[in-house]
C-alpha cells in the first residue's frame, strides 16, 4: 500500500455504480487522484470494474460501501481512507435519486425519501468528511441539477431537494473558504444515464393513477421523453466535475453544458418568476 506520505491526491465519490458518478470515478483515476468510488451495494460494481479495466486505471480506483442515509456506513469509509490513505483531498457528492409525482397524490414517506437521499445525505456525508478537507485544504463538490435552480412540473420533492442542497451549499461556501476548504455544485441537465431508468416507474400506471393531473402528466412526459433523447453521456457530464476536481480555484456554479447554462441563467435573470414560470407552464399543456 502507498504510505500516507507520498499518496497522491485522494478523492470520495458517492454513487459510482453508474451514470455520472461511474464516469467521474474512471475520469478521475486516469487524472492521477486514489479515487474512492462509493456505492450503497458493492454488489453493483461490475460495470465501474469493467469501465476501469479498460482505461488500465483499476489499480487507482478503490470501491467502498457508503450509504448516504447511514451514518455509520459514512463513518466507517471515511475512517478506512484516513487509515488507508492518511488523508482525503476532495468529496464529490454525487449519490441522489429522482422522485416524479405531484404533491396531492404522492405519500409524506415519499417526500421524506427524496430529502434523505437527496438533502440530508449530502449534509451527513459533507459534514463527516469537512474535518479530514480542512486538514488537506481541499474541496467539496455536488453534483445538484437544473432542477436545484428552476423548479419543475412534477419533480417538487426533487427539486425541494435539490433547491434545498443548493441553498446549503451556498451558504456554507464562504464559511469553508475561511478554513480553505472550496465547494462548488455542478449542475447538469438531462444525463443519458440509469438515474431514471432506476426509478422503477412505468409511464403507464403513473397515467392511470393520475386523476385530473392526467393531461398535464402526458405533456410533460412527453416533453421529457425528448430531453432524453437529446441528453448528454455521462463522460460529458463528468468533465465539468473533473474540471472542478483539478482547477486551482474552481467556481462556486458550474453548468455541464451550454443547455444547461441556458436554462439556469432563465431563473437567475428572472426576478418576478414570470419567465421561469411562462417555460414551464409550456411542459404540462
Amino acid at each position: 500500500m502507498t504510505s500516507p506520505k507520498t499518496s497522491p491526491k485522494t478523492v470520495l465519490i458517492t454513487g459510482t455504480s453508474s451514470g455520472i458518478g461511474l464516469a467521474t470515478a474512471v475520469a478521475a483515476a486516469r487524472a492521477g487522484w486514489t479515487t474512492i468510488a462509493t456505492m450503497r451495494d458493492t454488489g453493483k460494481a461490475d460495470a465501474l470494474l469493467a469501465a476501469a479495466a479498460a482505461h488500465e486505471v483499476a489499480d487507482r480506483i478503490q470501491i467502498k460501501r457508503l450509504d448516504v442515509v447511514d451514518p455509520e456506513t459514512i463513518a466507517t469509509c471515511l475512517d478506512d481512507v484516513i487509515a488507508e490513505h492518511g488523508r482525503l483531498d476532495a468529496l464529490v457528492n454525487n449519490a441522489g435519486a429522482a422522485q416524479v409525482g405531484t404533491i396531492e397524490q404522492a405519500s409524506l414517506d415519499e417526500v421524506r425519501a427524496a430529502m434523505e437521499v437527496n438533502f440530508f445525505g449530502v449534509v451527513a456525508t459533507t459534514r463527516s468528511a469537512l474535518p479530514h478537507l480542512r486538514a488537506s485544504h481541499g474541496r467539496v463538490i455536488t453534483v445538484t441539477s437544473v432542477g436545484g435552480v428552476v423548479g419543475q412540473p412534477f419533480n417538487e420533492a426533487y427539486c425541494a431537494a435539490k433547491f434545498a442542497v443548493e441553498g446549503f451549499m451556498e451558504s456554507l461556501a464562504p464559511v469553508a473558504a475561511t478554513v480553505g476548504v472550496d465547494v462548488t455544485v455542478v449542475e447538469p441537465g438531462a444525463v443519458a444515464s440509469e438515474f431514471v431508468t432506476n426509478l422503477g416507474l412505468d409511464p403507464e400506471t403513473l397515467l392511470t393513477t393520475a386523476g385530473p393531473y392526467t393531461p398535464a402528466l402526458q405533456a410533460y412526459l412527453a416533453r421529457t421523453r425528448q430531453s432524453f433523447a437529446d441528453a448528454q453521456t455521462p463522460t460529458e457530464a463528468a468533465a465539468p466535475l473533473i474540471e472542478a476536481l483539478t482547477a486551482d480555484r474552481p467556481p462556486f456554479r458550474i453548468q455541464t453544458s451550454p443547455w444547461a447554462r441556458d436554462f439556469v441563467a432563465t431563473k437567475l435573470t428572472d426576478l418576478d418568476g414570470s419567465t421561469v414560470q411562462s417555460l414551464t407552464d409550456t411542459w404540462v399543456r
